[in-house]
């Protein structure tokens, strides 16, 4: 585990978060509100997690009401940032999709990445981390696993 962690509910609230945003997103079918959650992805995905707003929302006034985090708990941060990455290439589609006026690939990107945010935030499962360990698997020697 790296020396520094995520609380996992943390995660899950962000995830909460980013599930209302893709919510909006595919009942206005608007690519400027998918053009924001394609940013969000790509400042946590390519810059850090945290950077994260939902994630700084989270420290500043849910955190400090909870009793800390079992270390055993606590989560590495690149199957996290990996997952931030997919999201980003779903949001980006459905961003795509929207503005160019592809509603199916709109709906369809913004819907897949609605229910793996959804399965994130309600049951901790994480698509994106999940593929984490294979996409490590097929990235050269060499490169971080945060490169992916």
């Amino acid at each position: 585990m790296p020396a520094e962690t995520l609380d996992p509910r943390g995660v899950r609230f962000t995830a909460w978060m980013t599930s209302g945003i893709l919510a909006l997103g595919l009942v206005t079918t608007s690519w400027r509100v998918l053009a924001a959650q394609t940013a969000l992805f790509a400042l946590c995905a390519f810059v850090g997690l945290r950077l994260n707003p939902w994630g700084h929302v989270y420290r500043q006034t849910v955190q400090p009401r909870l009793e800390p985090a079992d270390e055993a708990d606590r989560e590495d941060p690149a199957p996290v940032r990996f997952s931030q990455g997919v999201g980003f290439v779903f949001a980006l589609l459905a961003m795509i999709g929207y503005a160019a006026g592809w509603d199916f690939l709109g709906i369809l990107a913004n819907a897949l990445a609605l229910v793996a945010a959804l399965l994130n935030a309600a049951f901790g499962y994480c698509l994106g981390c999940q593929m984490y360990p294979l996409a490590r698997r097929l990235v050269p020697s060499g490169r971080s696993a945060t490169d992916v």
